[in-house]
Parts: structure tokens; sequence; C-alpha cells
């Protein structure tokens, strides 16, 4: 199924499904951490988690949406919080040390997109994942997407913190 974002006002299709509440979520895909691990999606079955997905830590919404989860996931205590960028994990190590972000856990889809086009956020002709939200509960059924209509727009942060409280 082909869905679409705006990036920047331009309508831009995005590979891999639209996912909605509901759907059990993916697991086939790898990740690096900035500790340049790598990780398989298999390893958060039965995580309750926030899945964020992002074009890039570097830029002023993408840092202002993973500080604001930083700061909600405080209050909800054994959901894990990750969000996946194609930044090189240097990077992603730099920004969080400089941001301090400690309860969001950084990881790099820079190999291969997997993650991109398991969760649909992959923009192709970009080589950028979309913004888009993800809570995921014990079960691995998602129980709050979000793909935010316009890339350099934030997510609405309330409901996927509420969707989150739910599964704690």
């Amino acid at each position: 199924m082909t869905h679409r974002v705006n990036w920047l006002g331009k309508p831009t299709e995005l590979a891999g499904p639209a996912l909605k509440k509901g759907d059990k979520a993916p697991s086939d895909f790898s990740l690096v951490g900035n500790d340049m691990v790598s990780m398989q999606g298999s390893e958060l079955r039965g995580k309750p988690r926030i899945l964020l997905a992002a074009p890039s830590l570097d830029t002023p919404v993408c840092d202002a949406e993973a500080r604001r989860f930083n700061e909600g996931a405080v209050k909800i205590p054994g959901v894990w919080v990750l969000v996946v960028t194609v930044d090189l994990p240097f990077a992603q190590k730099r920004w969080c040390g400089a941001a301090g972000v400690e309860r969001v856990r950084a990881y790099s889809d820079y190999r291969d997109r997997s993650f991109g086009s398991a969760y649909g956020v992959l923009a192709p002709g970009l080589a950028l994942l979309a913004r888009a939200v993800f809570v995921v509960d014990a079960d691995d059924i998602i129980q709050h997407a979000e793909y935010v209509p316009e890339v350099a727009s934030e997510p609405d942060y309330e409901a996927a913190l509420e969707a989150a409280r739910g599964i704690a």
C-alpha cells in the first residue's frame, strides 16, 4: 500500500505498509546502536515501547521531539523509547550526549533502511525516514500509530504518551 506525507509542503510517497492501531508490530528489521552494535527487531518483542521515526536528530523538530519524549518517558516506567533515524551512529551518540537525553535510545537505520520499510516511514527518493510515532504493547500490537502529515511538524505528544500510559 502506498501512502504519503508532505515533506516541506511537497507530497512524498513512503515505502512500506501504512500501519495502524491493532496491527502486529513488524520485527523483521535491524538497527545499529550508537555503540555500533546491531540490534534485531525481534529483540524488542514483548517490550512495551514507543518507536519514533524521524529524519535527523540534528534538525530542530527532531531535537524537540526526542527531548519531549525523553521528559514524558520518565513518567512511564517500563516503557522503552527508541528514536530511529538514518543518522550515522556517531552523530547520534554526539547528539545524545549534548542533549542530555537518557531515556530515549537512539538507533540508526543507515545500513539498509529495513526499519523504514517495515514501518512504512521510508521516503525512498530522499533516503530518509518520515516523522512517525508508534506505541506498541507487550503483546507486540500497535496501540497508537501516527504518520505526521507534514514532516516539519511535531507529533501529537499527548495522544502518544496517553497510549503509552495504557501499556505500562
